[in-house]
């Protein structure tokens, strides 16, 4: 009996310039801890501390045949160094968004052009996240976020406030009304974008973080103005903690409102008394831009097991489940929402987790011509573990389902996902997209898609 092929290849992305990234050593990929990749639909980016390369492929064409490298103008003093990246897609746009050891967050264009820079808080970005969140509890509307987790502190970003800077730039540069010079030194090119801030080292230092979405209030509280996030946190100290953010509504928008009326102000009053006086111009020294003040972060909980510690977080879409791994080899599947663990896995040391949508049910697959689309109902939730050291990669379905499927895994390997798509409202139902695990052989350079279908 014939073996059944669970992957497609999709292409090579050997080529000379992942040298300088280190490729060529066996396990070059996998065993380099400042060795940064993010996946996008036909663009995989690649990041070491100083250097990033951008690999862009279309069907059957060659991976390697449209390459941009960039090379962030970091602080050598500070020895500041890329320590994140991730994709940031808006319909037709699509940029590269790079976090520092620094706290700044950059966002470059496919070209190569420095689109913003801006300091989020002093200290290094572990990572950034790419979701959307229910803009209220009792609405289906959503929005989008980008998420900047740091050690103790996480940051939250509307994806509306980074497309509209982003549409008004692309303008710009399409209307050759830009200054190069002048956007390759700008370090704050149209202000700062607003954002929240939040501390969440309450149990400890934490390596991974997440938003989940939105929470009810406290008991006894007033909602006319408060929002509230529910965050989730890993770390050393605490395995697992949680955190209800407060985000005052009434008052962000008169903080918005001053910041952009108080600077604009202030910047008149002081042109007209220079005309007055007339005194001589004199060199003044860009200020250093003040870190932004803390909003309320409650804590919830924590599950402290001495000497387990936690890894890494992974979230499913809706955020209701987050798959945690840690120090002794154990995958904990946790209930964001009640917050509780409701399924356990172990003996899977240097895992790693992704949650993928498959069509498992064969009623489904074999309903579907070739002619119509598969709708979001078609698909099951399913949780990949790629395990490393067993060279494997299993299919859970979730919450509590069976092992589907398990997937040989060669050495070298990385599992990939590409990250989420700001679609606008008019994309359809029909049109879905399903969560999808790529795999990326960094010895041989082979890109793989795992098939949607299990049978």
């Amino acid at each position: 009996m014939a073996r059944r092929n669970h992957t497609t290849e999709l292409g090579c992305i050997a080529c000379d310039d992942l040298s300088e990234l280190g490729a060529g050593k066996e396990g070059w990929l996998v065993n380099n801890p400042n060795l940064l990749t993010a996946l996008d639909t036909h663009s995989i980016a690649l990041a070491n501390r100083s250097l990033v390369l951008i690999l862009h492929w279309s069907e059957g064409s060659d991976p390697v045949g449209n390459r941009v490298k960039i090379v962030p103008d970091l602080s050598p003093i500070e020895a500041e160094y890329i320590s994140a990246i991730e994709w940031l897609v808006f319909d037709d746009i699509k940029v590269l968004a790079l976090g520092t050891s620094r706290g700044y967050l950059l966002i470059y264009s496919l070209r190569g052009d420095l689109i913003h820079k801006q300091i989020v808080s002093p200290g290094k970005i572990l990572r950034l996240r790419v979701r959307d969140t229910k803009r209220d509890l009792t609405q289906d509307a959503s929005s989008e976020e980008v998420c900047v987790v740091m050690s103790g502190v996480i940051a939250r970003f509307d994806g509306s406030d980074i497309q509209n800077m982003l549409q008004r730039w692309f303008r710009e540069r399409h209307s050759q009304f830009w200054d190069e010079r002048e956007s390759e030194n700008s370090t704050d090119t149209f202000g700062r974008l607003p954002y929240q801030l939040w501390n969440v080292s309450k149990y400890g230092s934490c390596v991974d973080a997440a938003i989940t979405g939105l929470m009810p209030p406290p008991l006894l509280e007033l909602q006319s103005s408060q929002r509230y996030y529910c965050a989730i946190t890993v770390g050393a100290d605490a395995v697992i903690s949680a955190y209800r953010l407060s985000v005052d509504r009434s008052r962000s928008i008169v903080g918005a409102i001053l910041s952009k009326v108080v600077p604009a102000t202030f910047s008149t009053i002081t042109s007209i008394s220079k005309m007055l006086w007339r005194s001589d111009p004199s060199p003044t020294k860009r200020p250093e831009p003040k870190p932004q003040p803390f909003a309320q972060a409650s804590p919830l909980t924590c599950f402290k097991d001495h000497p387990r510690k936690g890894e890494k977080l992974t979230l499913s879409p809706s955020g209701t489940l987050a798959a945690i791994t840690d120090s002794l080899g154990r995958i904990l599947l946790l209930d964001t929402q009640a917050l509780v663990v409701v399924r356990l896995w172990k003996g899977y040391r240097d895992a790693s987790c992704l949650f993928v949508e498959m069509l498992a049910k064969k009623d489904v697959e074999t309903s579907r011509s070739a002619y119509h689309e598969h709708v979001k109902s078609d698909y099951c939730l399913c949780l990949a573990i790629h395990a490393p050291r067993k060279g494997i990669v299993e299919i859970w379905q979730m919450r509590t389902g069976p092992r589907l499927l398990t997937i040989p895994c060669a050495k070298g390997s990385k599992i990939l996902q590409p990250t989420y798509r700001f679609a606008s409202s008019e994309v359809s139902l029909s049109s879905y997209v399903p969560l999808e695990l790529f795999f990326l052989n960094g010895d041989s350079g082979l890109l793989f898609v795992l098939n949607r279908f299990l049978s």
